[in-house]
């Protein structure tokens, strides 16, 4: 301790001596023309603040009580006194401290610190005064560094692939500028609300979460929350949305415009409808705990309670509703595990819908009694010709009138009018044989019911005798068919053809996407056709609207495709799998596995995007926001050993006191070939952990007064690998999505004695990592050690939350994700290492790197004089880093202290190194290295780079004598630059209202093409086929089209009828539409066929009348967009069927002339007037 306070001593005098020396940077010095670039460069940066209108709320403090944290706007100020007292002019900044001309820096340097290393590296020695060559190290300590920081050493090599430092910018430059509708949330503060789906209707956007709905209204989505109002943790940046009463998680939504529903399908197996009609600029939502707090009266429609569920009911018991969608005659189909599909018919739901509230429980049993249920209709005898999958997809095939149905290997193709099974076959397009399917029958009908079961009797023992035989084949093939998904697998892994979407495009067309990337096109009748790759991340999610697919990637990117395939864009939509997509208004909207929403132009990639980029980038000053955090690292081989609270005081508590994060790595927690067994064991069944690594955990917890000072945040073991890391309460809520990471380097790469273990946090939304390493021993294992370092540096993957006290996982619920898998099935590294994208990376640990061509006696007697110039010479660690073989571009302070290995354990001071026969010579092994968001030594902390760091501490701790080892610490202060969402969302909304070239593309986008219906009245008589033409008058633009029922109505006298709406504006059964949607190139027309279908159900009868002998009226709506929105224009059609005995030309017609002044044909003249005014109008007509 008297050596070291002797040291400190002399650089304090080192210091006086040169009281006008002002650093430059924060590592190593530039040449002249770097300096006056820098010098300039800063004097202009320190006239403007990036904080002049940051009004968030910061943490009162980081390090304590007594160490208050200042707020962005103070930081800004500290940095530019900072700058004003040390870059003020050229004179000063580049004044030396002796006599001594400025020339003579040039010439002794050789004017070659643009390149770290083209010193002569040999000339090192002593640091005495009489010394007149000037060392790499001493010239760092003189002219490199800022004031009370330690100057850096930074290896060679890391500008280049994997070291590459990962760019950053204020706008992304290779992706669309996106509309932050909810910026990505810690997962910490998301327990319990992770969101799982969306779905968009109309102006607004719902999203399905772990505790039920929210909705957000999209004409308000460029608005802020309204001041005191109580914002759940994590949404504090998110455009102003409304939450529901708390329900179970959901996990699929429907929208139901024809009845202004959202249905939701829940884990409990409840289908639950939402109505829309809500106050959606809404300054309210649940707290953490779901209690609703609302804010006080204003003049916005806000402060809504929690919305409640209007009808629900149990659709599946003991099972979640997996899937769900609204066919196009109206009916509810829900799939669930076990191959179950649940179909309710729209006259239940409509009986369920006209009661009233205080009859809620009647309306729920009445529903629930009245599904059908689709897999008991297919079993006879206890078998059933459909497969036993999860019906995790569904989609409606609105063009055809079929439902599609998918599990993760297998497709099911439905009539959705007579609920008939088409077809069964496989990802590959083969049908599977093994099913039999029955002749067609309805056993819902009540004669053929009665006249089955007069035969049954019969029938029962000959089915009885070979129900066995059927079963068992069953049961053979579906081992056999498992046998050879294997085969073609070639092992018992993830199945590279698992189905992870599916989507129905307007043209038709049906896009499944698979596990490893593809993409297989299939035709409405369940043929496949192609498969396209366009890159090999599984596909999680498929979103069509006109004429463009999009793909979502687990690995977040976003691909956009035509309809025949071609790749028309891509980029990185967010930093975690794009698990939902939806089209609404003029924008895709993509929901992260993370639980962040962005919109996207749906006519991106385009010009709009370089217009937006551009005009956000330039407000860039507006929107980001800087903060100063310090963060404290410590490593030590501890040899098994257990430390006293004294050393743990002297190693972390003494230098704890003023920061906000502590990052401790430990190594040799616990050895011995049966305990790394066992280790490596437990790993494969994903456990973790030890007694001893527990009782260190709880040590080091107590050394910083955990629970109230701070707060662990996560930790990761590894055979004798420890990695923790404390958070204080103060900074806490700014620290979440934390995730560990290990990797062995042992034996065959597979046992844990050697190797990493780490973890990945973000820090105010930017990325930072912390390795801690135990690398190959002995003197002569350089070469080992170095790849043992490119080992980890290249699979230490972060794919699992932490298990530490506080780090959360994503849940029980969460959705499951799969890696991309190449075409042989196994993984592949779709993109860079996991650290190499890190804004910031520290290395810490045992890296056993030893001192070379040095005896004993040498070791021992420069460490007694204190001479670590010379020592640091015969460096292995540094050579290698100037060679550039390892840690390649990071870098380390300047080593002030004795080599930290090895020692006799309780022998103090320096007379501890180790004495015994082997004599192992005095190393630096326990090291602190670290990379940040620079590309060269000096820069300033902006969007361009966001993590900057110094070293203000670095020292190994002597006195503690627990261990061969002496512990290390390193205290970095650090800069983070980070964009704040809410305000750049509202520049966002400010630019596109305010630049007139954005809103004349806008504008032109939200064009819909001209469109003319060939008529708007229509009379079939029995089975009568008519042809309904829509023309395309636009040469520029293809136009689309959608077919709804927009009301529909059975009269049983001459003078009555009434009119209402199905589920989704779904069409009746008794009529047939094909195609009810499709794309219209320019200048090109469609035809449309429509036909009185015969369908023969109990509906048929209704109070006695049969309805096949009254007149049938409905209003269909043409709806016509255009490819760049989802505005329209609208044309309604009115149709009549009637019998030819009952139909009277000159008394049932309807008069095409009242028509016309109802609505007009041409898409010129739009049609505001809602269904019930057309109703109305209809039910005018029918009177006397």
């Amino acid at each position: 301790m008297e050596e070291r306070k002797e040291d400190d001593d002399s650089v304090g005098e080192l210091v006086a001596r040169k009281p006008s020396r002002k650093g430059i940077s924060y590592s190593q010095p530039l040449n002249r023309d770097a300096v006056i670039a820098c010098a300039s460069r800063r004097q202009a940066l320190r006239k403007q603040s990036l904080d002049e209108d940051d009004h968030s709320p910061r943490p009162s403090s980081i390090p304590g009580d007594d160490h208050p944290l200042p707020s962005s706007s103070s930081i800004a100020s500290s940095r530019r006194t900072f700058r004003h007292q040390h870059s003020s002019s050229l004179e000063e900044f580049c004044s030396p401290p002796r006599t001594a001309p400025i020339e003579s820096v040039s010439d002794i340097l050789g004017g070659s610190f643009g390149n770290h290393f083209s010193l002569d590296h040999h000339r090192f020695g002593s640091s005495s005064d009489g010394d007149c060559d000037l060392t790499l190290e001493r010239a760092m300590s003189e002219f490199g560094g800022a004031p009370n920081t330690v100057p850096e050493f930074m290896g060679s090599g890391g500008g280049v692939g994997i070291f590459r430092v990962p760019a950053r910018a204020a706008m992304h430059p290779s992706r669309p500028p996106p509309l932050e509708v909810r910026p990505h949330a810690l997962r910490e503060t998301q327990a319990g609300s992770f969101l799982r789906s969306i779905a968009c209707a109309g102006s607004l956007l719902w999203a399905g979460q772990e505790s039920g709905l929210r909705v957000w209204n999209l004409d308000a989505v460029f608005e802020d929350w309204e001041p005191g109002v109580m914002v759940r943790r994590g949404d504090e940046k998110s455009a102003p949305f409304n939450e529901s009463c708390r329900a179970s998680p959901t996990l699929c939504l429907e929208v139901d415009a024809g009845n202004g529903l959202i249905w939701s399908g829940h884990k409990d197996g409840k289908i639950r409808s939402w109505k829309m009609e809500l106050p959606v600029n809404v300054s309210s939502v649940s707290d953490e705990f779901g209690s609703a707090s609302v804010a006080p009266a204003s003049g916005r429609c806000g402060g809504a309670p929690p919305f409640r569920e209007g009808l629900a009911w149990q659709a599946h018991y003991r099972s979640p509703v997996l899937s769900m969608v609204i066919t196009s005659y109206g009916e509810i189909w829900s799939g669930s595990e076990g191959g179950v599909i649940k179909v309710w018919s729209w006259d239940a739901i409509k009986k369920a819908l006209s009661l009233t509230a205080e009859e809620r429980h009647v309306a729920a049993l009445l529903i629930e009694r009245s599904y059908i249920d689709l897999r008991s209709k297919f079993t006879v005898n206890g078998v059933c010709t459909l497969p036993n999958v999860d019906i995790k997809y569904m989609a409606s095939d609105n063009c055809r009138s079929k439902v599609w149905t998918a599990g993760t290997f297998i497709f099911s193709l439905w009539d959705s009018r007579t609920r008939d099974l088409l077809k069964v076959y496989g990802t590959d397009g083969q049908v599977e044989t093994r099913f039999d399917l029955p002749s067609t029958q309805d056993p819902y009908v009540e004669d053929d019911t009665k006249a089955k079961s007069g035969l049954s009797s019969k029938k029962d023992k000959s089915q009885g005798s070979v129900s066995f035989f059927q079963r068992s084949r069953n049961a053979l093939m579906g081992a056999a068919d498992a046998v050879r998904r294997v085969a073609v697998k070639g092992t018992f892994g993830e199945d590279h053809r698992r189905t992870e979407a599916l989507a129905v495009s307007m043209d038709g067309m049906v896009w499944t996407g698979c596990t490893n990337g593809s993409v297989v096109q299939w035709d409405g009748s369940g043929n496949r056709l192609q498969e396209f790759q366009h890159h090999s991340s599984c596909v999680q999610s498929i979103c069509t609207y006109g004429p463009r697919v999009w793909v979502g990637h687990v690995s977040g990117k976003v691909q956009v495709m035509d309809l025949d395939g071609n790749l028309l864009g891509e980029w990185i939509a967010h930093s975690s799998a794009v698990i939902k997509m939806a089209v609404g208004g003029s924008y895709i909207y993509t929901l992260a596995h993370h639980g962040g929403i962005r919109g996207w132009n749906i006519r991106s990639p385009g010009p709009l995007d370089v217009f937006l980029r551009t005009e956000l980038a330039n407000r860039k000053l507006s929107y980001t926001k800087l903060e100063n955090i310090k963060i404290l690292v410590g490593t030590w081989n501890v040899g098994q050993g257990k430390a006293s609270h004294d050393s743990l005081i002297s190693w972390l508590g003494s230098s704890a006191s003023d920061v906000g994060l502590v990052v401790v790595g430990l190594q040799e927690v616990e050895m011995g070939a049966g305990f790394l067994a066992m280790a490596a064991a437990k790993e494969t069944v994903g456990l973790e952990g030890s007694a001893n690594g527990q009782w260190w955990l709880s040590a080091i917890g107590k050394t910083l007064d955990e629970g109230s000072s701070f707060q662990r945040v996560g930790s990761r073991q590894l055979a004798g690998l420890l990695i923790a890391a404390w958070a204080r309460k103060t900074l806490r809520p700014y620290i979440g999505d934390v995730d560990a990471a290990a990797v062995p380097c042992g034996f065959g790469r597979a046992i844990g004695n050697k190797g990493a273990v780490g973890l990945r946090m973000r820090v105010y939304d930017r990325t930072i990592c912390f390795a801690s390493c135990h690398f190959a021993a002995h003197l002569e294992a350089v070469s080992r050690r170095n790849a043992d370092f490119g080992h980890v540096y290249r699979n230490l993957s972060f794919s699992r939350p932490t298990t530490g006290v506080q780090g959360a996982s994503a849940g029980a619920t969460s959705v499951q994700l799969h890696r991309g898998v190449n075409a042989m099935g196994s993984q592949i590294d779709d993109g860079k290492p996991d650290l190499s994208e890190a804004d910031m990376v520290v290395f810490l640990g045992d890296f056993n790197y030893r001192l070379h061509s040095i005896t004993y006696d040498e070791a021992r007697d420069m460490v007694s004089q204190r001479c670590f110039d010379w020592l640091r010479d015969k460096d292995q660690l540094r050579a290698e880093m100037k060679a550039g073989k390892v840690f390649q571009g990071m870098r380390e302070g300047q080593i002030k202290f004795p080599p930290t290995y090895k020692f006799e354990k309780h022998l103090p001071g320096l007379a501890g190194y180790d004495s015994s026969e082997k004599k192992r010579i005095p190393a630096w092994c326990d090291r602190i290295l670290y990379r940040d968001s620079r590309s060269i030594s000096v820069a300033e902390c902006s969007s361009e780079c966001p993590v900057v760091a110094s070293i203000s501490l670095y020292e190994a701790c002597m006195d503690v004598t627990d261990s061969d080892h002496k512990p290390v610490k390193c205290k970095f202060c650090v800069e983070i630059s980070h964009p704040d969402e809410s305000i750049r969302r509202q520049e966002y909304g400010q630019i596109i209202a305010s630049n007139d070239k954005i809103k004349s593309f806008l504008e032109e986008s939200l064009a819909v093409p001209e469109t003319i219906v060939s008529t708007n009245d229509i009379i079939l008589q029995n089975q009568d086929n008519f042809i309904l033409r829509i023309a395309n008058k636009c040469d520029k633009y293809k136009a689309v089209f959608k077919i709804i029922c927009e009301g529909q109505s059975s009269s049983v006298d001459e003078n009555s009828s009434e009119f209402s709406a199905r589920c989704s504006f779904g069409f009746p059964m008794w009529l047939e539409i094909q195609p009810a949607v499709g794309i219209i190139k320019p200048g090109q027309s469609a035809e449309v066929s429509i036909h009185h279908g015969e369908f023969f159900t109990l509906e048929e009868f209704v109070d006695g009348i049969s309805q096949d002998t009254r007149d049938k009226e409905v209003v269909l709506l043409v709806i016509v967009t255009g490819t760049g929105s989802t505005e329209s224009t609208s044309h309604r059609v009115f149709l009549r069927h009637c019998f030819s005995f009952r139909f009277d030309g000159a008394d049932k017609k309807i008069p095409s002339r009242r028509l016309q002044s109802i609505h007009l044909q041409g898409s010129d003249g739009k049609d505001t007037s809602s269904s019930s005014d057309v109703a109305s109008e209809l039910s005018d007509r029918r009177g006397p």
